[in-house]
């Protein structure tokens, strides 16, 4: 970090973060080698989005999402878009004719979660090299890298859209702190927009950066040119964006993806902010008079023509609820988590830190706005893990620039001490503050007790071997049939067998999902009606999954406790599997 090496940074940082973005994606490559070779989508999501990804190029309507292999003939409602699809299937098309079908999937797979990688490094380094220093996009770059809890998120084989998702808010990011009026607002609002086309996981935030460029105008009124391209753009992109993804089901009034709900909010607030920028409002309580106006409007028009979209977007049945979603994992707040989970999100805190420190020293000077944005979008991010810990990897991405405000302060200090072992070690030992980098060499020096249990080992061993090619096989050879099994598991089986299955863990398809707890808590006879409904004629089981461990504690004396303990109805016959097999299938007699 000396002159010259800074120099050197920020003329060429673009090339010197493309040879750390090939590097690292060679990197993650190499060490998801084994996953892509043997197509280990480990998530439902990832799988499901294969499975759109092969519907489109077998001719499926563009605009039908619906996932026939599930829950046959009616099929599932599918909320996406194909936004995301689009990379996914260029580059099958680019190596099919080279490698074949299979090969051009696992390239796909690989290759795919790089391109939002990409982009976030880009994001973040722009945002870094506008509120830090202009070299400061290597330590923003390495401090992301070293956050495993958002790495995962762009993993070769991570194919969903959540890496997209966290891409875009780091354009959001790089908008907020753009000097330039123009293209920062632009910035601002295409990010919103094409993240709004691929799902409504991030609108909080996305409304706070919305809320950051009102807040400006407010605050100086020659920042209009900001705020007229970003409601204009805002409400120009979700207008295409609908018209260009949004599918069959997205276009009668739901709440859970860009419907006409969304859309006509979005389209008058944008058009609201433009209006604004053409006032001529002298006084900054006037101009915070007309930005309250404007939002009550939005807010109002949202509650009279939409009012059922004032709850949660999934709008599920509280038997649903009950049964199924209060059991994910991930939807849980941060504090229900095993440690490992709380200490792997620290980074957070110290950028939190970072950013308000950060607030503090510009608070007077052309950057205070934007790190104040930084600084709103960190902490709502953070009380956000109260709620769900699915949001980690979003507050460690807004964590990052406050993160490198403190690295770029503490770390050239260091370097130029005149003693080495401090240069050295001290260098160190800030850069693994900074990062959060001694969290994740504390979590793996520490024995986690929960997962040293013997209930746990085996709930470990069911779900890295169930889903695994080599115990899928033997099912893949059975002729083709409707299997009523695990909602976990019916994405991964439709992906790698010829077999449908009944439902996924998707929040539109609730009557398929509360079939199959019904099925697997409740009587065999109650089974036996609900199979025969969906039309299955095999049923499938991988004892001490996860999901299973939900039916076993609370019915102990369910259909499934049942089944794993080898009591079977008489109108069901074994299916015979390798020996070694995780699984354990039937067939419906008759």
């Amino acid at each position: 970090m000396t002159s010259d090496s800074t120099d050197i940074f920020s003329r060429h940082w673009l090339r010197w973060l493309l040879l750390l973005w090939v590097l690292s994606a060679v990197g993650l490559v190499l060490y998801r080698w084994p996953q892509i070779n043997w197509f280990a989508l480990g998530d439902t999501d990832d799988n499901l989005r294969m499975m759109q990804v092969r519907a489109l190029l077998k001719g499926q309507d563009w605009y039908d999402l619906r996932q026939y292999r599930l829950n046959p003939p009616l099929g599932a409602d599918i909320h996406w878009s194909h936004l995301v699809d689009l990379p996914i299937v260029a580059i099958i098309l680019i190596f099919k004719p080279f490698l074949g079908g299979a090969l051009a999937e696992k390239v796909a797979i690989a290759l795919a979660p790089m391109i939002p990688l990409g982009v976030v490094l880009v994001g973040l380094g722009l945002t870094v090299r506008r509120l830090v220093a202009p070299a400061s996009f290597i330590v923003a770059a390495a401090i992301f890298l070293c956050s495993y809890t958002a790495l995962l998120m762009f993993m070769p084989t991570r194919i969903d859209h959540h890496g997209w998702q966290l891409a875009m808010l780091t354009l959001m990011l790089a908008g907020l702190a753009d000097p330039k009026q123009m293209r920062g607002g632009l910035a601002v609002g295409i990010a919103t927009a094409l993240s709004l086309v691929i799902g409504l996981e991030m609108i909080l935030y996305l409304a706070i950066g919305g809320a950051a460029v009102g807040l400006r105008w407010i605050i100086d009124q020659e920042q209009r040119v900001r705020l007229r391209s970003y409601g204009a753009s805002l409400a120009v992109g979700v207008a295409l964006g609908f018209a260009g993804f949004a599918s069959y089901a997205n276009r009668v009034p739901r709440c859970d993806a860009l419907t006409p709900v969304w859309l006509s909010v979005m389209v008058l607030a944008g058009a609201l902010l433009v209006a604004l920028s053409f006032i001529r409002a002298e006084k900054t309580s006037h101009r915070f008079l007309l930005a309250a106006l404007a939002g009550a409007l939005s807010l109002a028009f949202l509650a009279l023509v939409w009012p059922d979209c004032l709850g949660r977007p999934e709008q599920v049945s509280p038997e649903l609820e009950k049964l199924w979603l209060a059991n994910i994992s991930e939807a849980k707040p941060l504090y229900k988590q095993n440690w490992p989970t709380i200490l792997s999100v620290s980074v957070l805190l110290i950028g939190l830190f970072g950013s308000f420190w950060a607030l503090w020293r510009e608070r007077l000077s052309e950057r205070g706005a934007a790190w104040a944005s930084v600084a709103l979008l960190s902490l709502l991010s953070a009380l956000m893990l109260l709620w769900q810990t699915r949001a980690a990897a979003s507050a460690i991405m807004f964590a990052v620039p406050g993160a490198t405000v403190l690295g770029w302060a503490i770390i050239p200090k260091l370097r130029a001490h005149n003693n080495m072992l401090v240069r050295v070690f001290g260098t160190t030992a800030a850069f693994m503050f900074v990062s959060g980098l001694w969290a994740q060499l504390v979590i793996g020096q520490i024995p986690n007790p929960n997962v040293a249990t013997l209930r746990m080992k085996l709930v470990n061993k069911a779900n890295s071997t169930c889903p695994t090619m080599p115990a899928l096989r033997p099912i893949a050879l059975l002729p083709k049939a409707t299997i009523m099994t695990f909602v976990d598991l019916g994405p991964r089986l439709i992906t790698v067998t010829h077999h449908n299955a009944i439902a996924g863990p998707y929040h539109r398809n609730g009557a398929a999902i509360l079939d199959i707890h019904k099925v697997f808590r409740g009587p065999a006879d109650g089974a036996r009606v609900i199979m025969k409904r969906h039309g299955a004629t095999m049923l499938l089981i991988c004892p001490n999954m996860s999901e299973s461990t939900i039916y076993a504690v609370q019915n102990p004396k369910g259909f499934y406790v049942q089944l794993a303990k080898g009591h079977v109805p008489d109108w069901l016959e074994p299916v015979a599997l390798p020996a070694r097999s995780p699984y354990k299938l039937w067939r419906v007699k008759g």
